[in-house]
């Protein structure tokens, strides 16, 4: 696991700014799958009763049924755990210095990605759906000065304003290294 106060080739003097996850909204339907799922023997038995009392009492049938239930509740309880391992390994970090995202892709293999404020050429962040616009978090687009790579934040919450902390992030940065880059300038809030 790692440690927020021992970022990878941490800089003297780089502050961590942001720390982000997917918002908690996205668990909901991990959650939902898994009572769902675990709910699904219990119905058979209410609606069954007298058929699933003499299977258990069989002599084959019984053991092999409650093997299957045991392997079937074991699946469930593995695949909710995966799941939630995904969601909460996936980290976002901002600091004054640069961005790293750090993706866990399956139970044993993880990705770490940095960028350095000064080549990060557009911030872009989209919300889409009504849901999304109603609990404020959607997805926001990190495009580099290589040709290809592109950071992707997926389903943080806020992602305006996160777009916004990077852009000025960027222009600080700007500000105390002096690069020939030119930033991405902030949108300017409409005046009344």
């Amino acid at each position: 696991m790692m440690r927020l106060d021992q970022l990878p080739n941490q800089a003297r003097d780089e502050k961590i700014v942001l720390l982000l996850r997917r918002h908690w909204f996205t668990v909901l339907p991990i959650l939902f799958m898994f009572l769902g799922l675990s709910a699904a023997p219990l119905v058979a038995v209410i609606l069954f009763p007298e058929r699933l009392t003499d299977l258990l009492a069989h002599p084959t049938a019984g053991p092999l049924i409650a093997l299957c239930a045991s392997a079937y509740y074991l699946g469930v309880w593995l695949f909710t755990c995966f799941e939630f391992v995904d969601y909460y390994l996936d980290v976002w970090i901002i600091t004054n210095e640069r961005v790293i995202n750090i993706e866990q892709v399956g139970l044993f293999n993880r990705t770490v990605s940095e960028l350095h404020l000064a080549n990060i050429q557009d911030v872009t962040s989209e919300v889409k759906g009504i849901v999304k616009t109603l609990l404020d978090y959607g997805d926001m687009h990190v495009q580099s000065s290589a040709e290809k790579v592109r950071f992707h934040f997926k389903d943080i919450p806020r992602p305006d304003q996160v777009k916004q902390q990077v852009l000025d992030l960027v222009h600080d940065d700007q500000g105390r290294h002096g690069t020939g880059t030119p930033a991405p300038t902030p949108m300017q809030k409409p005046t009344v």
